[in-house]
């Protein structure tokens, strides 16, 4: 019994483990530079350059330049200089569109009218085009659908246009935001024709699967900030694509997606894994 009794009190014992200073130094430098790296990516805007080729794009629009920028977020966060920048390279990139997809301000209703003549710098040789987000509703959805306005854009609000160039024509579409209870994709639609390309505009890539139902051939979104901070890739350990698109280029059988990670940040001014961009989208005729 005293040999068992022996046994028990030495497993009790408790035991003292000390993590080696090496790792605690090399996690805490881990630490250190990751911080370094997402303070640093809201400044690091990059340009995205995809080539999407569409069945029902006509051969003569064969080419087209669209131009995206979202999620602007103007801000303290999001400054005058980085949307300032953005629009400086939006306009190098000789866009024959350019469509905003919504989340131009964050909560201060003040940066609303900078922010718009900031955008109204913008140039494109056929137009611009957007969409309001829910940040823009959640502050004053009135107030930036009239500030575009009267910077001569064309702010879509469940509702679409013929858009002409060329020769030929497409249907341009943009809906209010989903997240707010606002979008009417059958309204954005009316007056499209059944056999024609249509382009939508949404600040929310949820709408994907309603819009390959309503026969859309591709749509431009935001909102996700490409996760914003993430590790993650777009395509699972097996390979897939990921069931929830956060940012590139996606599709629902014949309906294409195009998901920018945006320009600015909510919550903190930081940003992982997802520069921001400019995103520049070519496409291309596949008749």
């Amino acid at each position: 019994m005293a040999n068992i009794s022996r046994w028990r009190d030495r497993r009790r014992a408790p035991v003292s483990v000390q993590t080696p200073r090496p790792l605690l130094r090399s996690l805490a430098a881990g630490l250190w530079q990751t911080a370094r790296h997402a303070l640093a990516e809201p400044y690091q805007l990059v340009i995205e350059r995809h080539q999407i080729k569409l069945s029902r794009l006509p051969r003569a629009l064969d080419g087209l330049r669209v131009v995206q920028l979202t999620d602007i977020h103007h801000s303290p966060f999001t400054g005058r200089e980085q949307v300032e920048r953005a629009v400086e390279i939006a306009n190098s990139l000789r866009p024959d569109i350019i469509a905003l997809t919504g989340d131009y301000v964050s909560h201060e209703r003040e940066y609303a009218a900078p922010c718009a003549e900031m955008l109204g710098h913008l140039r494109a040789r056929c137009g611009v085009y957007a969409v309001l987000g829910n940040h823009d509703n959640w502050v004053d959805a009135a107030l930036v659908t009239d500030l575009f306005r009267a910077e001569g854009m064309h702010m879509l609000v469940n509702e679409g246009l013929r858009f002409e160039h060329r020769g030929e024509s497409f249907w341009l579409a943009g809906v209010d935001d989903t997240m707010v209870g606002l979008e009417d994709l059958p309204l954005a639609l009316a007056g499209a024709k059944s056999d024609e390309m249509k382009l939508l505009l949404a600040h929310n890539p949820i709408i994907l699967r309603r819009a390959a139902r309503a026969g859309v051939d591709l749509v431009l979104s935001g909102h996700t900030h490409g996760g914003q901070v993430t590790w993650r890739t777009e395509r699972s350990a097996s390979g897939r694509p990921r069931r929830r698109l956060l940012r590139g280029l996606g599709r629902q059988g014949y309906t294409q997606i195009y998901v920018s990670r945006g320009l600015g940040t909510v919550v903190l001014p930081i940003r992982y894994g997802s520069l921001p961009e400019v995103s520049l989208l070519e496409l291309r005729s596949a008749e």
